[in-house]
């Protein structure tokens, strides 16, 4: 009986003593509803207003906690806990008290990460896209002719290359010290612009890799070893017109054919059998050196020949106007004495009138300046236009303006000839103009130590027309101011307000031409000779000719023909300046010349396809210098019409002429 109360009682304090401490341990980790509850309602859960600064959620400016976007960091203390138990049974029942907390906290962790699991979706796709790309296009770049088998990268590179792009992107990994990730709704603007970069650095690499390779197949085709090898030969030639007819004329890789890659790696290969069938790399030096001397002489050539062409062209007379004045001549010499006279011969040296020099042998063009300066005049009678002309053209420009009077203005129609004071012995031009080493210089056959610079060679300067402008109190001794023109102009406004311009005691009134730096007086003048460096400013502004407004009591008082004589003297070997008018003018004229306001005379129709069209619409006078002008066909059309208008292209003499606009 003590021995059976014994064994109860040791029982008791083994067995039964354990197992009720135990249960009442285990029912503080019973999952109750109450603890669910609070991981179900984490994230609805409010603090008062005024409460103080939580240490482990973040601070919102609203009550409302919100959930934070992020992993939320198991343990399993709780598991371990319960492991530790020596007992089985008991440590059944805590492991399936473990696994209901644990299920609890595993759907708390899906309802957690449901908020940034798109974003980090379409961030892997975003950069599995990239690294594909990256390949393919790599792929397409390669240059050394294999297959596109073995170019293409393996998988565990691939696989490589995406894990690298997900790890520099996971918005969940931390470095030591740095701050916890803020989720942003922007991608960084350093990122944007290199990806931009990289775009467009590659829109057009294929496009470039394309003409690369024609390049490097015509310059194969040119070496010997190649055109030993006729096979060779015929399919390089062949795969020039594959890869010429999809490049095209495309710029952007995205503007060429679906087939491009394929012939470019077609090309490839066929480039590599080249340079392989090539033995030594000096000879494409030498090939490619002598190419390129050969290019650089054919230019040269071709510029030559251009400029020489365009200088012909602007000197020879077309045919329609070469058959003008000879059927005017023809007209004027049937005309009995008296119909061959001008009406009003009085107002020729009526100094109150308005009167124009024009020294022309172009019918058609100086038929062009009068049309124009009538047609915009106010008082035409006012207006008189003394022409002077050479021997050939005087009958014809004479027969012309018979025919054809420019309403109420007075003409007058000179012939050179007639000036019987202006002689070699009183003009030292003249005489230049006379002299064997001139006609040397113009007629003579060989050309190695001529001057290269063609348009010194024109014609033109070998007529006294040209230099007559220096003549002008000699040929109009009872005239005080007369307006020098040029016949390649058209006049657009009345000219009848220049008369009366104050000139501040200058001799020449005209338009300053140094807004462009070509146009100064180094440009004409030879600033190497003391007698030029001495006396000139090398800076100076030029002027133009073409429309001059002359004081000729001034001209007279200042002896200002004399000043030319002088300098003409001085150049006589063409050291100080080369042929033409305008050398001699802008120092004859020197701190003599009075700038007129820039919209009265606009130049450049004849050379420039660039004049502003505002400035030529506001111009009394648009001026055509140059070689392209408008009566020929090398005329620049955007210009012609300015001209064209002022000439009767149905009058019986331009049509039996075949003179066309």
């Amino acid at each position: 009986m003590n021995l059976r109360n014994v064994v109860i009682g040791m029982l008791f304090i083994t067995v039964i003593a354990p197992i009720a401490l135990y249960t009442d341990r285990f029912a503080a980790f019973a999952p109750s509803s109450s603890r669910i509850d609070f991981f179900g309602d984490v994230t609805s859960f409010t603090v008062p207003a005024d409460s103080g600064r939580l240490n482990v959620l973040p601070q919102e400016s609203s009550t409302v906690v919100k959930e934070p976007i992020g992993v939320v960091y198991t343990t399993n203390s709780t598991q371990e806990e319960v492991v530790a138990s020596s007992d089985d049974g008991i440590i059944q029942d805590s492991i399936a008290a473990a696994d209901s907390q644990s299920q609890a906290v595993r759907e708390h962790k899906s309802r957690v990460l449901s908020a940034t699991e798109e974003r980090v979706q379409s961030q892997t796709d975003a950069v599995i896209k990239r690294v594909t790309d990256s390949v393919s296009a790599q792929q397409e770049s390669r240059s050394d002719g294999t297959d596109a088998a073995s170019n293409s990268m393996d998988p565990k590179s691939l696989a490589s290359n995406v894990v690298t792009q997900l790890a520099s992107q996971n918005p969940f990994e931390r470095k030591p010290g740095a701050k916890p990730y803020k989720a942003s709704g922007k991608d960084h603007p350093k990122a944007k612009v290199g990806k931009q970069t990289d775009q467009n650095a590659m829109s057009d690499i294929r496009v470039r890799q394309l003409r690369d390779q024609l390049i490097r197949a015509k310059v194969y085709l040119s070496l010997p070893a190649t055109k030993n090898n006729q096979h060779y030969t015929r399919e390089l030639r062949l795969r020039i017109k594959e890869v010429a007819r999809v490049l095209g004329e495309a710029t952007r890789d995205s503007e060429l054919p679906k087939n491009a890659s394929e012939k470019l790696r077609a090309m490839e290969q066929s480039l590599m059998k080249g340079k392989q069938i090539q033995d030594d790399c000096a000879i494409w030096v030498k090939k490619l050196r002598a190419m390129l001397h050969s290019t650089e002489e054919q230019l040269r050539v071709h510029k030559k020949q251009t400029m020489f062409l365009t200088q012909l062209t602007a000197k020879t007379l077309p045919k329609g106007l070469h058959c003008l004045p000879l059927r005017l001549t023809t007209e004027y010499y049937l005309l009995n004495t008296s119909q061959q006279q001008f009406p009003n011969p009085e107002k020729l040296e009526d100094p109150l009138l308005y009167h124009y020099a024009l020294f022309s042998d172009n019918v058609l063009a100086a038929a062009v300046v009068l049309n124009s300066t009538i047609t915009h005049a106010k008082e035409p009678s006012k207006h008189v236009f003394h022409i002077v002309t050479d021997r050939l053209n005087y009958a014809a420009m004479r027969m012309w303006f018979l025919v054809n009077p420019p309403d109420k203005a007075t003409v007058q129609v000179q012939n050179i000839e007639e000036f019987t004071w202006l002689n070699a012995s009183y003009s030292p031009v003249l005489k230049q103009l006379g002299s064997p080493s001139m006609i040397d210089y113009y007629f003579r056959s060989h050309r190695a130590s001529s001057d290269s610079n063609l348009k010194y060679r024109n014609p033109k300067y070998l007529s006294i027309l040209n230099h007559l402008r220096f003549y002008l109190p000699e040929i109009f001794p009872k005239l005080n101011k007369v307006l020098f023109v040029d016949d390649d102009i058209v006049v657009q406004k009345d000219l009848a307000a220049l008369w009366f311009l104050d000139l501040k005691g200058n001799v020449n009134g005209a338009v300053e031409t140094c807004g462009e730096s070509f146009h100064r007086f180094d440009r004409y003048l030879n600033f190497s000779n003391p007698l030029i460096s001495k006396t000139f400013d090398p800076h100076a502004c030029g002027w133009a000719y073409g429309m001059n407004i002359f004081d000729l009591d001034q001209w007279r008082r200042q002896n200002i023909t004399e000043v030319y004589h002088k300098w003409q003297k001085l150049n006589h070997d063409r050291t100080l300046w080369k042929l033409g008018t305008l050398p001699p003018g802008l120092i004859t004229f020197w701190k003599q010349t009075y700038p007129l306001e820039r919209s009265w005379h606009v130049l450049g129709l004849g050379y420039n396809p660039s004049v502003n069209q505002k400035e030529i619409e506001r111009a009394a006078v648009i001026h055509y210098n140059g070689n392209m002008k408008p009566w020929l066909e090398i005329g620049l059309p955007k210009y012609r019409g300015y001209w064209a208008k002022y000439v009767d292209y149905e009058h019986p003499y331009l049509r039996e002429c075949n003179i066309n606009p």
